[in-house]
């Protein structure tokens, strides 16, 4: 399985981030890229290659166009006026009130921004474009035929970043930009399967109105963590999405046994979809060490899940979202994707 990697994440490499009221040291960190490319190097999993550039168009399929210029120029305006200090927003647009342009970058920041985990610095938007580079390499690989499988190993993370917002670590949806692409050039139906320990709520977002891509989310329940406000079993699409939306929430403690059961119901339903392609957004923050989650899988059940998952047959682009256990994210991640491989008949 060929792998799509760029040192350009290092750009994204945030000192501290905001929980709960107290700063403490960022947990999405250059070193977790790092640390997954030297296992992927060390198990042989097969060859890493750089990302091919690619142009704005597949971002703007997936991103308004409005919230992207804020990304790409933000920086420059926040600089000017408070130097290099990471950047944060300091309030955020009400309920019910305009969210109407200001001119003043931190109030931009509350239009945009969910959360205080997300700063973006000088490099971030460097970074989140090679992350969506790798992504869009790992679909054209699928498209061009030959490769069952490619694992983008994308850093900063995306699945949190919807049509026009970012936060959780995520600047730019990458799974999601990809799967975009992978219709855009001719698959006729896609499936994007979220296996991190948080919702993708913002894959749910961008694709919650269409019956041509279907989002699958196995989750830590939303009424206990984050993203908090999406991931319900009861979200299951709107408009010409009705139905192609699926939500499986799991509580606090919950074990592969459990897991092995949500991800047998997102396969069944992902089989019945049709999909001619398959997206994993994969974060292996279901770990049980991991600082900030609270579910109970280990090692060898990433390669359980791998297996699971390779039973669709279906091509199939990784994409790399949390996991935040720095030491054991590497054989985490490789054990899902040997898992599959070694399914793959």
């Amino acid at each position: 399985m060929k792998t799509i990697y760029t040192p350009l994440h290092e750009n994204q490499d945030a000192p501290y981030e905001y929980i709960r009221g107290r700063q403490v040291a960022s947990f999405e960190m250059p070193r977790r890229a790092q640390l997954v490319l030297d296992c992927v190097t060390s198990s042989a999993l097969g060859p890493v290659i750089a990302p091919i550039a690619h142009d704005m168009a597949p971002i703007l399929r997936v991103h308004s166009p409005d919230f992207v210029t804020f990304l790409s120029t933000f920086w420059e305006e926040w600089h000017a006026e408070n130097g290099d200090i990471c950047a944060l927003p300091n309030t955020w647009v009400p309920p019910r009130a305009r969210r109407l342009a200001t001119k003043r970058p931190g109030a931009e920041l509350g239009r945009y921004c969910i959360d205080m985990s997300s700063p973006i610095l000088s490099g971030t938007w460097t970074a989140a474009r090679a992350a969506v580079d790798a992504a869009l390499t790992g679909a054209d690989m699928i498209l061009e035929g030959g490769e069952r499988a490619i694992f983008a190993l994308c850093r900063p993370p995306g699945h949190h970043a919807g049509r026009d917002y970012f936060g959780g670590y995520c600047f730019l949806n990458n799974a999601a930009i990809a799967a975009q692409s992978l219709r855009d050039s001719g698959k006729a139906k896609v499936a994007v399967l979220d296996v991190d320990y948080h919702h993708g709520n913002g894959t749910q977002d961008i694709f919650y109105d269409r019956d041509d891509v279907l989002t699958v989310s196995i989750h830590a329940d939303p009424s206990v963590e984050y993203p908090y406000y999406s991931g319900y079993p009861d979200e299951t699409g709107e408009g010409e999405g009705a139905g192609f939306c699926l939500n499986l929430p799991l509580p606090f403690g919950a074990t592969y046994a459990q897991y092995s059961g949500a991800l047998s119901t997102a396969v069944a339903r992902i089989a019945d979809f049709g999909a001619d392609a398959l997206v994993v957004s994969l974060g292996v923050d279901t770990f049980a060490d991991d600082p900030i989650s609270h579910f109970k899988l280990f090692a060898d059940d990433y390669s359980a899940m791998g297996a699971a998952i390779a039973v669709l047959g279906l091509p199939t682009l990784f994409v790399m979202e949390g996991g935040y256990a720095v030491e054991d994210i590497g054989v985490n991640v490789v054990n899902v994707l040997t898992g599959f491989e070694a399914a793959v008949v």
